[in-house]
C-alpha cells in the first residue's frame, strides 16, 4: 500500500479502520460481534502487509482456558477475556459487564468515532480516534452514555488501551521518584505479569508519572522503534500494562484507581481525558522530540512565548516575609536581569509557620500594613512582572476559613481527619467551595495587577469522603475537573496571566495540566547534582521551556552540597531559568558573575526553550544536551561532569544535530567548527576539578 497523507480511512469490505500520520499507521477492525479489536501499530513499512492482507483474523484459542487472543481497544469483562478490563460497570439489576453491538461510526477529517451500544441495556459507548497532519501522535478517548432510567455504576472507565506488535522482547520506560528527588527514568524488562503503575493521591504525583515507553530492548538513544504513551489527566490515575503467557503486550490506563467506584446516571454522559500514543522509530530521542512537538502545537497555551527569567523569594524569606525585605530582593534581582519577581508563600492571613492562615487570602498586615500594592507597583517601576505563590485547594485548620466553613473540606464522617503539613484539602467538586475559590483569585488577581501565579498544592488526598453525598467516589474526579474550570477562567478573563503547575515541586505534571499552565516547578530540590537526573527525566515527555529550574545558594538547602555558581547556572539554563537564594548576601563576584550568566542566558534562550532537544552521546562521566533551533542555524550545548578522575580522557560530545557540510561558529570563544568533524565528537572546554560544567553556542557561518 503506498504512503498515504494524514488521514482515516475505512474498509467496509474487512471492517477495517486505517489511521495514518506522517511515520506510522495505526490499524484496527470491528470484530462480528461488535467489539474494536487492535490490528497493527508501528511504521508505514512495518505495517504495509498487514493492511494489504485480504483478511484479517484473530488469533486461535489454544484451548478454553485461554482468551481469544485478539486485543480490544478498549478492554470489558464479557466473553473470554482474561486481561485487565479498561471498562468495568455494574447495571441496577447488578449485571456486570458491557457486550457490544457496533452502531456505526463517524469521520471527520482527521477524527473517527467509533459508536458503540450494549446489547440488552440502554449504555452507549464512543471511542474517539485523533490523527493530525504535523505529528504522529493518535489521541484517543471514551465516552460513555447512560440512555435509561436507572444509575449505572462504573468501577473503571480508562481512556483507551494499547498493543504493540510481537517483538522478541519487550522493555519498559517510566518515571519513578517522591518529594524531593522526582522524574527518575527507570527501564526494566517487562515481566510476563500485570504491571501496575498508578497515583492514590488525588495528583499526578512525585511517585509515578503516567508516561510510559516500551521497546523491545535495544532501543538507543536515536536508533530503534518505541512505542510511548501519556495520559492527560492530573489527579488519581491508573495504567495497567500486561505481558501474557503466549507473549502479547498490552496497557490500559485512565482517571481513578482501584476501589472507586461512581455513578452514571440517567441521561449523564462521561468523557475521560485523552490518552495519547505515539510510535517512533528514531529511538528514545526521537520519541521525546515527537512529544515536544506535540505539546508545543496542540497542548502548551503559550508555546511560542519566551519564558521570564525569575526570582522567587522562598529560599531567600522562608515565612519570614516584609514588604521592606521583599523590595531589598526586587531591587538585587532587577539589577541582575530579573524579568519576573515571585513572592512566594508567607504573604497572607496569620502565616508564620505552615500551622496557620492557609485559606485566608489577604495581605498579612504585619508584613504588608499597606496591602501588596506598593511592592507590586515598585516591582513594575523595576521593569519585572509580578507573581504570587498561592495554594488555593488547602486550609490550614488554624485559619479563619475553617472556621467558618469546617464543612468545606474533604472528610469522612466517623473518622478522624489527616492533617498533612498541618493542612486539609478542600472540596472543589462543590459548587459553592468551587465559586469561592474562583472569586478571591479572580479578584486578586484584577486588584492586585498580578502577572503569574505559582499555584502550588502540597498534600494528597485522603479521607476522601463527602458527607451525604449520594455518590462520593465523584470527588476524584470533580475536584480535579473543577481545577481546570478554574485555571481556563482565570485565563479565559485575564489573558496576560501566566501560571506555574507545582505540588510540593513535581507532583502535578502532566499533559492535562499544561494545558491550562506555562510551565511547572520541576521540583524543590534545587541542588544541581541532583537536579540532572531529574532533568533528564523530566524531558523524556516534557520540552524545556516548562521545566522551571533555579539556581540558589550554595551549600543547597535540600542536600548541604556546596558547588560552584557556574555549574549551578549552566544545570538551570538547560531549562525555563530563575534564581532564588539570598540575592542580598551575595558577594559582589557572585553577582557580577550571575549578571554575566543571565546575560548569557538570554541569548540563548530562544534556542533553548523552542528548539529541538538532543541527547549526545558523550563519555560515561560526562552528560549533555544539545538544542538545534528550527531552521538549524543555531545550536546550544550544554555539558556537565559531576566528577573528575584521574588520568581521565577529555570528554567529546557527538553532536549529529549538526550539518556535517555546513562550518559554524563558536560565538563565546571566536572559532570556526566544522559540522563533519564536530558529528563525529567535539572536545568540552571542561575546568578541571568536580563540579565542572561548560556551554558552546554554535551559529552557522
Amino acid at each position: 500500500m503506498r504512503a498515504l497523507p494524514p488521514s482515516v480511512v475505512y474498509d467496509p469490505a474487512r471492517r477495517l479502520w486505517l489511521l495514518t500520520t506522517p511515520a506510522s499507521r495505526y490499524l484496527l477492525r470491528e470484530d462480528p460481534d461488535g467489539s474494536p479489536r487492535h490490528v497493527a501499530w508501528g511504521s508505514h513499512e512495518a505495517t504495509e502487509a498487514v493492511a494489504a492482507a485480504e483478511a484479517v483474523a484473530a488469533p486461535t484459542i489454544a484451548s478454553s482456558f485461554d482468551g481469544d487472543g485478539a486485543a480490544d481497544e478498549l478492554g470489558i469483562e464479557t466473553g473470554a477475556r482474561f486481561g485487565p478490563a479498561g471498562l468495568q460497570i455494574r447495571f441496577a439489576d447488578g449485571t456486570r459487564g458491557a457486550q457490544w453491538a457496533g452502531a456505526g461510526h463517524g469521520i471527520d477529517g482527521g477524527h473517527l468515532v467509533i459508536r458503540l451500544r450494549d446489547r440488552r441495556y440502554p449504555l452507549r459507548a464512543e471511542l474517539h480516534y485523533r490523527v493530525r497532519p504535523d505529528t504522529d501522535v493518535i489521541e484517543r478517548w471514551t465516552v460513555l452514555a447512560n440512555d435509561g432510567q436507572e444509575p449505572i455504576t462504573v468501577g473503571r472507565a480508562d481512556s483507551a488501551a494499547w498493543s504493540v506488535p510481537l517483538l522478541t522482547d519487550y522493555r519498559m520506560s517510566h518515571l519513578v521518584g517522591g518529594w524531593n528527588h522526582e522524574f527518575q527514568l527507570r527501564r526494566s524488562q517487562v515481566p510476563v505479569a500485570e504491571t501496575g503503575f498508578t497515583s492514590r493521591r488525588g495528583l499526578t504525583s512525585h511517585h509515578a508519572n503516567p508516561w510510559l515507553a516500551i521497546d523491545d530492548g535495544t532501543a538507543e538513544e536515536d536508533r530503534g522503534s518505541v512505542w510511548s504513551t501519556a495520559l492527560a489527566w492530573s489527579g488519581s490515575w491508573r495504567i495497567t500494562l500486561h505481558r501474557d503467557p503466549a507473549d502479547r503486550l498490552t496497557w490500559t490506563g485512565g482517571l481513578g484507581h482501584e476501589g472507586l467506584s461512581w455513578t452514571l446516571g440517567p441521561g449523564q454522559t462521561f468523557d475521560t481525558p485523552v490518552f495519547a500514543g505515539l510510535h517512533t522509530g528514531d529511538g528514545f530521542g526521537g520519541a521525546s522530540r515527537a512529544w515536544h512537538d506535540y505539546l508545543r502545537r496542540h497542548v502548551i497555551p503559550t508555546p511560542q512565548e519566551d519564558r521570564p527569567v525569575v526570582y522567587n523569594s522562598w529560599e531567600a524569606t522562608g515565612f519570614t516575609v516584609d514588604e521592606a525585605g521583599q523590595l531589598r530582593l526586587a531591587e538585587a534581582a532587577a539589577r541582575l536581569g530579573v524579568e519576573l519577581f515571585v513572592l512566594d508563600d508567607g504573604w497572607f492571613g496569620g502565616r508564620r509557620d505552615d500551622t496557620a492562615g492557609l485559606g485566608d487570602w489577604r495581605p498579612y498586615p504585619g508584613a504588608f500594613p499597606r496591602g501588596l500594592g506598593p511592592l507590586v507597583q515598585k516591582v513594575h517601576q523595576l521593569g519585572m512582572r509580578f507573581g504570587l505563590w498561592v495554594e488555593p485547594e488547602m486550609v490550614n485548620a488554624d485559619s479563619d476559613l475553617y472556621r467558618e466553613h469546617p464543612d468545606w473540606v474533604v472528610h469522612t464522617p466517623n473518622r478522624d481527619p489527616t492533617e498533612l503539613r498541618h493542612q486539609l484539602m478542600l472540596d472543589y467538586g462543590r459548587e459553592d467551595v468551587a465559586r469561592w475559590a474562583h472569586r478571591w483569585l479572580d479578584q486578586l488577581v484584577r486588584e492586585h495587577g498580578i502577572d503569574f501565579l505559582k499555584w502550588d498544592a502540597n498534600r494528597a488526598v485522603t479521607d476522601a469522603g463527602r458527607p451525604g453525598h449520594p455518590d462520593p467516589d465523584r470527588l476524584w474526579i470533580d475536584h480535579t475537573r473543577a481545577v481546570y474550570r478554574i485555571m481556563d477562567q482565570l485565563r479565559a478573563d485575564h489573558p496576560r496571566l501566566r501560571i506555574e503547575a507545582c505540588a510540593g515541586g513535581g507532583g502535578r505534571a502532566d499533559a492535562g495540566i499544561l494545558a491550562r499552565t506555562d510551565q511547572v516547578w520541576t521540583s524543590d530540590n534545587t541542588d544541581p547534582v541532583d537536579r540532572l537526573a531529574i532533568q533528564h527525566g523530566f524531558g523524556m515527555f516534557f520540552p524545556p521551556e516548562v521545566m522551571a529550574a533555579w539556581v540558589t545558594d550554595s551549600p543547597n538547602i535540600a542536600t548541604g552540597r556546596s558547588t560552584p555558581l557556574r555549574f549551578r547556572f549552566h544545570v538551570s539554563m538547560a531549562g525555563a531559568f530563575g534564581l532564588g537564594g539570598k540575592l542580598t548576601e551575595w558577594t559582589p563576584e557572585e553577582l557580577a558573575e550571575a549578571a554575566e550568566l543571565i546575560a548569557v542566558y538570554k541569548r540563548i534562550r530562544r534556542v533553548v526553550q523552542h528548539g529541538v532537544l538532543y541527547r549526545p552521546a558523550t563519555d560515561g562521566c560526562t552528560a549533555a544536551v544539545h538544542y538545534a533551533s528550527a531552521d538549524g542555524d543555531e545550536h546550544v550545548i550544554i555539558a556537565w561532569r559531576v566528577e573528575t578522575g584521574f588520568g581521565q580522557r577529555r570528554p567529546v560530545a557527538r553532536l549529529t544535530a549538526l550539518d556535517p557540510a555546513a562550518e559554524y561558529h563558536d560565538v563565546d570563544r571566536d572559532a570556526r567548527l566544522s559540522g563533519a568533524v564536530a558529528r563525529t565528537g567535539l572536545a568540552l572546554d571542561l575546568p578541571a576539578g568536580d563540579y565542572a560544567s561548560t556551554l558552546v553556542h554554535l551559529r552557522r557561518v
